[in-house]
């Protein structure tokens, strides 16, 4: 259920590089597959432009919580990441590409190029997947301070349907709940990596508050357990 891509290329000069951009057509929403060059290095960003009326509930390093979202976006950066700015690096990122208003960024050390979705019912789910670095969300060491080093795996996920408040937490929960059900199927003995985060888009509500149920046994729950546990379990099937 990976989309092969059928790209038109076109290159742009923007704040003195180039950026050559690939436009892919991701279901659900209208994303790109975009490369860029940093300190000579070759990097690949994917972009969701939702434009207005869109809500994200999200744990991005930029533009994290719940609120209107017109874009959103996921940055390949090389391992090793030395920057300790992440959130200014990605809007440096998102200018460059003029993404305008506000937006939400994510981070990984995966290659992006090697994205994998998961559809069910209208709801789309795109993962990028850097299992390098694994283990168990209840461990025995001590958290540590500050940004952490990305790795990650990355999950957007976008709805067709408005959700509330609550229903957009319980998605995020939910996309969580399924990841991790994926990576044990995978065979991987881990609940995720230290730096995994979660992007659920969705319409904003109209006159009423929107869906008001995003857990795994509801409607749009459980299509989007499924998204998710698709595109995880694919992108994982490759480093168990």
């Amino acid at each position: 259920m990976i989309d092969a891509p059928s790209p038109t290329v076109g290159t742009a000069r923007r704040r003195g590089c180039t950026i050559e951009s690939v436009r892919v057509d991701l279901p659900g929403q209208r994303g790109e597959l975009l490369a860029r060059q940093e300190r000579g290095q070759g990097l690949h960003h994917l972009v969701w432009r939702l434009g207005p009326g869109w809500r994200v509930c999200s744990s991005a390093v930029l533009g994290g919580g719940i609120g209107p979202r017109a874009w959103i976006l996921n940055a390949q950066v090389p391992g090793g990441y030395p920057r300790l700015d992440p959130d200014r690096h990605l809007a440096e990122i998102a200018a460059a590409e003029g993404l305008a208003g506000p937006g939400a960024g994510l981070m990984t050390a995966a290659d992006v190029t090697a994205y994998t979705t998961g559809h069910d019912g209208g709801v789309t789910a795109t993962v990028t997947s850097g299992l390098g670095v694994r283990g168990w969300a209840a461990a025995a060491a001590e958290g540590e301070d500050g940004p952490p080093p990305p790795g990650t795996v990355n999950i957007v996920v976008t709805l067709p349907v408005a959700l509330s408040d609550a229903a957009l937490v319980n998605a995020v929960a939910t996309a969580t709940e399924a990841k991790v059900q994926a990576l044990l199927d995978a065979g991987l003995d881990c609940s995720g990596t230290p730096t995994d985060a979660v992007c659920v888009a969705a319409p904003a509500p109209g006159t009423d508050t929107g869906e008001l149920f995003a857990g795994p046994r509801s409607r749009w729950g459980a299509r989007l357990a499924r998204a998710v546990h698709h595109a995880v379990l694919t992108g994982a099937a490759g480093q168990s």
